[in-house]
This record gives C-alpha cells, structure tokens and sequence, in this order.
C-alpha cells in the first residue's frame, strides 16, 4: 500500500503537527514501508491458530490492601521542616 504525502499531511492536519515537505516525504516512504510489512504479513497462513494475547505464561499477582502502622511514619513527620496538620505534612495548594 503506497501512502502519499498528501495523506500523511492530512493525517499531521488531524494531529495538529506541522510538517515541512521533506519530512512529509520522509513519512510517506516510512509509512508505506510499514504498510507493505504488513500487506506481507497478511499472506501467512493463521488458520487454526488461536489468538493470544500474550504467550510468557506469567500472570499478575493480587493481593487484598491492608492497612498498617508504620513504627516509622512519627519519625519522618518528625524530621519535616514544613508544618504538620493532623499528622500530615501541610503544603501550599497546587491548584
């Protein structure tokens, strides 16, 4: 699939980019590089073979929150240069 480099500069339109014309030219042959890639990859026989998402095996791990004193949570307050409100270090608001 050949990409021209009107449609990569529609496509930098859309995506609010500005593109000069050896850029756009740049793209266009990338682009269409990656499309005949794809073109080739299409051709191979996937008949049988079922879709995955991935193969490591690995799943994640949960495990339920839990909510815990620190033994060292009143030290670090402790050692805060900023003041402290209801065991918590105050900043200025961000917004």
């Amino acid at each position: 699939m050949k990409i021209t480099q009107d449609q990569v500069k529609h496509v930098a339109k859309l995506a609010r980019l500005s593109l000069d014309e050896d850029e756009a030219l740049k793209f266009s042959k990338q682009l269409s590089s990656v499309f005949e890639y794809m073109d080739c990859l299409n051709e191979v026989d996937t008949e049988g073979v079922e879709p995955t998402s991935q193969v490591t095996g690995l799943e994640n791990v949960y495990r339920d929150d839990e909510v815990k004193d620190s033994e060292i949570a009143k030290d670090l307050l402790e050692c805060s240069e900023l003041p402290l409100e209801k065991d918590q270090i105050k900043v200025k608001s961000v917004m």
